[in-house]
Order: C-alpha cells, then sequence, then structure tokens
C-alpha cells in the first residue's frame, strides 16, 4: 500500500521529482530522462512509467533554462524511436511464444487490446499508441509479431517519436509558465493523464459491449 502511495505521488508531483533530479544530478539528467523514455517504449514490461506528463514537465523545466530545449528534444526522440525499435524486434523474436502462454508480467489481456486496436487502425497505431499510455509500450511489441514489416514500422515510428515527444514538450514549454496552471500544476498533470488513458478505456468499453 505505501508502494502505490508513493507511485501515484510521483506521478501526480512529477515537477518536484524532476526538480529535485535536476538539482541533484546536473547533466546526469538527460541520461536519466533518455533511460525513462527508452524503458517506457522499449522494454514491454515496464507500461507504467510515466510518458505524456513527464514530456510535459520537462518542457516546463526547459522553459525555466533548467533544461536545453533543443538537447532534450532531440535526445528524447532518439529515446522514443529506440525504444520502440527494441520493442519491435523483442516481439519479432518471442511474440508467438507469448501469445501462447499468458505470463505474468506480459498481461495476454494487453495484447489481444492492443493486436485489436491494431487491426482497426493499420500502420497508423504506431503514430495513435504514442499518445496512448500502455497501448503504447505494447503497440511496437505486437507489430513485431508479424503484422507489420520493419521498413513499414520505422516510417510509422520515426514521424510518431516526433510528434509525440515535440508536441508534449512544447505544450509544457509555452503552457506551464501561464499563472492559471502553475498555480494548479498538479491538476493538470492529473488531468493530462486522465485525457492520455481515455482512448483506450473508450476502446476497451466498446469493444467488451461489442463482445
Amino acid at each position: 500500500m505505501e508502494f502505490l502511495s508513493s507511485f501515484i505521488d510521483f506521478f501526480l508531483h512529477l515537477d518536484k521529482h524532476i526538480g529535485w533530479i535536476i538539482q541533484n544530478y546536473g547533466t546526469l539528467t538527460y541520461l536519466i530522462l533518455f533511460l525513462i523514455i527508452f524503458a517506457e517504449t522499449g522494454l514491454v514490461v515496464t507500461p507504467f512509467l510515466p510518458g505524456d506528463s513527464l514530456l510535459f514537465v520537462i518542457g516546463a523545466f526547459a522553459a525555466k533554462g533548467d533544461l536545453n530545449l533543443a538537447l532534450v528534444m532531440i535526445l528524447l526522440f532518439t529515446a522514443a524511436v529506440l525504444g520502440d525499435t527494441v520493442n519491435y524486434w523483442i516481439g519479432n523474436y518471442i511474440g508467438p511464444k507469448v501469445f501462447e502462454q499468458n505470463y505474468k508480467l506480459l498481461k495476454k489481456e494487453y495484447l489481444e487490446r492492443t493486436q485489436i486496436f491494431y487491426e482497426k487502425h493499420g500502420g497508423k497505431t504506431i503514430i495513435f499508441a504514442r499518445f496512448i499510455p500502455i497501448i503504447r509500450t505494447f503497440a511496437p511489441f505486437v507489430a513485431g509479431v508479424g503484422t507489420m514489416n520493419y521498413p513499414r514500422f520505422i516510417f510509422y515510428n520515426v514521424i510518431g517519436g516526433a510528434v509525440w515527444i515535440v508536441s508534449f514538450i512544447l505544450l509544457g514549454y509555452f503552457f506551464a509558465e501561464i499563472p492559471m496552471v502553475k498555480k494548479n500544476f498538479t491538476l493538470v498533470i492529473f488531468a493530462i493523464i486522465l485525457i492520455s488513458v481515455l482512448p483506450a478505456v473508450f476502446e476497451y468499453l466498446k469493444n467488451r459491449k461489442k463482445t
């Protein structure tokens, strides 16, 4: 219970935690942020890591001059593309075995839900998924199982990674310093998380109703 409370606190107060990292680790902060984005997109067992809200907070710190805007966008774009690429090849290598068995760390339910989303939206799923937690992590894995060839995948991967990273960082960069947003920053973070998961919830409920 204490772990869950700490986990929720980390999400809702990302600004404080990222601020602490910047203050204590300096330049190493760029590496830490790179690894978080890489893990969230590249390791199918870590869909719980912050994505959209983290990028927004990063943009806010860039606006204050604590992070270099251009550098952080280039680094995190690279992390996002590399992450999805690694995830694709993991799916390509072990995917079929995962679908045959229900592993604890790789919930078959999430994989099947992502597969349904993928079948509906086709290759654009790799772009859409960037903006939907959990599906963002599982989409490249499912693509790697055999649904999409690699040249087509990398095309959507690069576009999706660029749009996702740039849009959320710039949102934070331009809007986080607005007095109303600054005053209610925790609520804004919560709203971003809520809006991010709504499409996945909607798809899940719709498919459940059909079933």
